[in-house]
């Protein structure tokens, strides 16, 4: 009985670690992550009332944002639709956060905690620019009215409850109104603009009642360029059609009169054209001449006088009221390592409130933005923070000459990812570091005991969870032998790289490519990629791995290229070629040359072909596989095209890495009919473990297994908006999977009925897509599998030992086998954003979607319920083989959740990377948000948790050998009782 109690102890207690829940302890020991806001576009502070001191902000990633201005942490957060853009922010009655979306949202929002008070939708008809004023100084009843024009339209709008007092409509033919003006101490308003005949227009309304009093317009002869900028409530400038004359508009009292100043007046040597530069300071003109910023004061006698004149490339914030009549702004100026920051009085200009220095990280680039903020020193005088945003979308606040906090919000706007490992761990180094002592030893194997038991105290349970972080060594900068340790690298819209570590997600190196920055020579870079470009191996291990950064200088697809080669180990950039040819397509081939690098095809817009790197070797290895190398394209035209490279490469050209290609193969998709909406592909280091599938009467099927398979959608063209633009009957759906060697339609499908968006992802033999049914009014997933019918025969087991099937052959698409379809669809909850799919490092490893939804969280669902073999009642036999049965639609379970508790706001898409460990696969999802995570889709079959309890497995094995002798002298001493009867 001894033993059989013991016994059912220890199977109790092995049988806690076979169980894969997530609890509160070990969040953060597998997965990390971190939140941003973005690239701020608009702040405004709140720094007046005793309490926390914080700035709203709102950003290009359509993020609304409370941040503490002591240490920069996120007090509350919103992240709106992609599109519900951000087009103001405000504070009204010192409570509310006002925001302006799209035109034609307005918002308010509790200042204390972000939770939104009243939302207001604003009609229209005609699309206009979009303002918001807050009239602080204008109340009605103890309410701020709020001024917004937007669609053609002017509405006053209580701040209290977003009920639209008045409205007034300003559409006129060719009419752009730039600026709401209020004259303080008055109850009008002004809105004025310009035509597209030259006009210049104003309305004069009163804000309580939306009376119009005045409308005035009148052309000037010169016509107008670019905008008009704001000098007082009753002036503005503009520049005439040249750019060599400042026109001075005065609308006091409704009436317009134009006053002409000739900008070689005030500037000698002046050429060209001016540009008047937007800015808020009143009774100051800034503009771009020549390489400078020229700042013009406007005196009361309505003349001109030049103040200052700064690089260009100088920031200036808005103007800030100190005092009544007293106004001040900031001023940037961009120097060697280092930046200026100067605070001026709008009324003194030759005294400085504030001049001081800090160095800038080069690594940020130039600054983009300024704000600044007042506050009351102890001596009663005036001090100044800035919050500054730079090329990078990086944020920081300045403070007396030093970096007060900084944020890294560029990771908001990651447009491309890969992977690189870590460096080997040198020898004489331990791989784990092992406890100091024995009493260390004992005594952190007891306090892992004592949470099995659940006897650990709350400091028991911290103590744990840090002794755990620190002895995984995870966020270590070598390999470890599960392959969990990685960098991953990624590249932010603003063209900088970063590389971040798996095991903690900080930022080991991060590099601005320089040839991707805005500049006179690179006005508009993007289309911007990463690839891998160097991963040494067994020969090369003495290199560092590299990536290759793909960049373009425009908008124009014929637009010259860059090409950043930087090292995945230092962020350190090992070479770069400028103004090289377009690129239409950056296609990796499956190569490597004797250093390791990888072999690159770029195609430019004409269709021609350019091999990298540029060396004899690689111009071998590229000829040697010359007749093995396709690729595709898909045109604006709904056309498909299969391209390969001609043998007779260009000669005359003098380069010999230039190549000339061809047609091989086109499909062209009707354009009446279809329209093109989504492709997918297969992973390029994807691996397959086995070709063969048994079925469940123990038959043998063959995946069509085919790096060259392409997935295409089509959908009719009336259903190409957005959901229920279309009637079910108007609408449908088809899906392609053709051979991209061959282009041969390998299967089509339809869907009657059923719309766009479409997500889907290829892998092995089968596909996934997500779409919507407008029949049904929900959303459904389908797959498709493919099995090579061709090597149906192969079942001959003496054929198999012996090597004499076909299987042996390589896969030709040329072969042209007969393929089997198998299809199956299912409902689907909710809507996606994207789909992933799980990789290991052999294949083995059960297969899990990763679906990114609407919540902005990922699910991971078992590749087992799209499997097309279900149906309503499984027999025994498939019921064994793993076969669930068949219901209408997929079942979300709430434990399946990846990212658990938290969201990765904005989720824009989500990487796999196999580990080393065949079970595990590591996850990253990025958007707004990042969050990284190991995922084990058939359980950690290879390997023991991290939370094993080595120790009470041992006391468990002592207490077994204990009881075993104890009942030996048991049954000795029974026996020989027995004997002496």
């Amino acid at each position: 009985m001894l033993i059989r109690a013991f016994l059912l102890l220890f199977l109790i207690f092995s049988s806690a670690y076979t169980t894969f829940s997530l609890y509160e302890d070990q969040v953060g020991l597998m997965d990390w992550h971190q939140r941003y806001i973005g690239k701020v576009k608009h702040a405004v502070f709140h720094t007046q009332k005793a309490g926390r001191k914080r700035v709203v902000v709102s950003t290009e990633e359509n993020v609304l944002a409370s941040l503490d201005l002591r240490h920069g942490d996120i007090f509350w957060r919103h992240v709106l639709g992609h599109k519900d853009v951000i087009d103001g922010i405000d504070i009204a009655l010192g409570k509310y956060v006002i925001t302006l979306s799209s035109g034609s949202t307005l918002r308010a929002w509790n200042l204390p905690d972000g939770q939104m008070v009243w939302e207001s939708f604003l009609s229209g008809s005609s699309p206009s620019r979009s303002i918001l004023l807050v009239l602080s100084n204008l109340k009605v009843d103890r309410d701020s009215l709020i001024l917004i024009y937007s669609s053609g339209y002017l509405h006053t709008v209580s701040s209290t409850d977003g009920e639209v007092i008045w409205k007034k409509e300003l559409a006129n033919e060719g009419l752009d109104i730039q600026h709401i003006v209020h004259p303080e101490g008055t109850d009008d308003v002004y809105a004025v603009g310009l035509t597209s005949s030259s006009q210049f227009v104003a309305y004069k309304i009163n804000a309580r009642k939306g009376e119009l009093l005045k409308h005035e317009r009148m052309v000037f002869p010169g016509g107008f360029s670019g905008d008009i900028s704001l000098v007082t409530s009753e002036k503005v400038v503009a520049l005439d059609s040249t750019g060599s004359i400042l026109v001075f508009i005065i609308f006091k009292d409704g009436l317009i009169n134009f006053q002409q100043v000739h900008i070689a007046d005030l500037v000698q040597d002046f050429t060209g054209a001016a540009v008047l530069l937007p800015s808020k300071l009143t009774g100051m003109v800034a503009i771009h001449i020549n390489k400078f910023i020229l700042f013009l004061r406007v005196t009361y006698e309505g003349k001109l006088e030049v103040v200052d004149k700064v690089a260009y490339g100088a920031v200036i914030s808005e103007s800030l009221s100190l005092s009544e009549g007293h106004q001040a702004f900031g001023l940037i100026k961009h120097g060697v390592g280092k930046i200026h920051l100067s605070v001026k009085s709008i009324n003194d200009w030759g005294s400085n409130l504030l001049e001081e220095s800090s160095a800038i990280d080069s690594q940020k680039g130039l600054v983009h933005k300024v704000f600044i903020n007042s506050y009351i020193r102890t001596d009663r005088s005036y001090g100044f923070r800035a919050l500054i945003v730079l090329e990078d979308h990086s944020l920081l606040l300045l403070q007396q000459g030093e970096v007060v906090w900084s944020r890294e919000d560029g990771l908001a706007s990651i447009v491309d990812v890969t992977t690189s490992e870590l460096p080997i761990e040198k020898d004489g180094v331990s791989v784990s570091k092992v406890e100091q002592n024995l009493f260390e030893w004992l005594k952190g194997h007891l306090l892992k005991l004592k949470g099995t038991l659940m006897l650990a105290t709350p400091d028991d349970v911290a103590a744990i969870q840090q002794m755990r972080l620190k002895s995984s060594g995870k966020s270590k900068m070598t390999r470890d032998h599960n392959g969990f340790r990685k960098l991953l690298i990624v590249l932010s819209r603003s063209g900088k790289l970063y590389a971040l570590h798996t095991g903690d997600g900080r930022i080991v190196w991060s590099f601005l490519v320089n040839a991707l920055r805005k500049s006179e020579t690179c006005e508009n870079p993007n289309g911007l990629k990463i690839h891998q470009w160097q991963v040494p191996h067994h020969h090369a291990m003495d290199e560092n791995p590299s990536v290759l950064v793909v960049g373009k200088c425009g908008l124009n697809s014929d637009a010259p290229s860059v090409l950043s080669f930087v090292d995945s180990y230092t962020g350190k950039e090992l070479k770069i070629l400028k103004h090289v040819h377009s690129i239409a397509q950056v296609i990796p081939l499956p190569y490597t040359d004797s250093t390791e690098q990888r072999l690159h095809l770029l195609i430019d817009t004409d269709g021609h072909a350019h091999l990298y790197p540029r060396t004899p070797e690689a111009l071998g290895i590229f000829k040697s596989e010359l007749g093995n190398i396709y690729w595709y394209s898909v045109d604006a035209n709904n056309i498909l095209r299969g391209h390969a490279v001609k043998e007779n490469y260009f000669k005359d050209v003098g380069d010999d890495y230039y190549f000339a290609t061809k047609y091989v193969w086109s499909v062209v998709i009707p354009s009446e009919s279809e329209q093109i909406i989504a492709t997918a592909t297969r992973k390029l280091n994807e691996v397959v473990h086995t070709q063969a599938k048994v079925t469940v009467d123990r038959d043998v099927m063959y995946k069509y297994i085919s790096k060259n398979m392409l997935f295409v959608a089509t959908v009719a063209p009336k259903a190409a908006g957005d959901i229920g633009s279309v009637i079910p009957d108007e609408s449908w759906l088809i899906v392609y999977l053709i051979d991209t060697v061959t282009g041969r339609i390998l299967h089509r499908m339809t869907h009657q009925g059923s719309q766009g968006p479409v997500h889907a992802v290829l892998s092995e033999n089968w596909v996934v897509y997500h779409y919507f049914n407008l029949r049904a009014h929900r959303y459904e997933m389908s797959v498709i599998e493919i099995y090579d019918q061709s090597r149906a025969d192969n079942k001959d087991l003496l054929k198999l030992v012996l090597g004499k099937h076909n299987l042996t052959k390589p896969v030709s698409s040329y072969s042209r086998p007969e393929v089997l379809a198998k299809s199956q669809s299912y409902f689907f909850a909710q809507s996606v954003k994207t789909i992933a799919v799980t990789s290991t490092a052999k294949g083995i490893t059960s297969k899990q979607l990763l679906i990114g939804t609407i919540g902005d969280q990922v699910l991971a669902l078992d590749k087992r319920f799209l499997d097309p073999r279900r149906t309503v009642n499984p027999t025994q036999a498939e019921k064994e083989d793993g076969i669930i049965p068949l219901t209408d639609s997929l079942p979300i379970i709430p434990q399946s959740y990846v990212t658990h508790a938290v969201k990765a706001e904005g989720l824009r898409g989500i990487v796999t990377v196999p580990a080393k460990l065949e079970s595990t696969t590591l996850v990253f999802a990025y958007g707004v948000d990042l969050f990284f995570t190991q995922l084990a889709p058939s359980k950690t079959y290879d390997s023991l948790t991290d939370d094993f309890s080595y120790a009470l497995l041992l006391l468990t094995i002592v207490a077994l050998v204990v009881a075993i002798f104890i009942t030996w002298i048991w049954s000795e001493q029974k026996e020989l009782q027995e004997k002496w009867r």
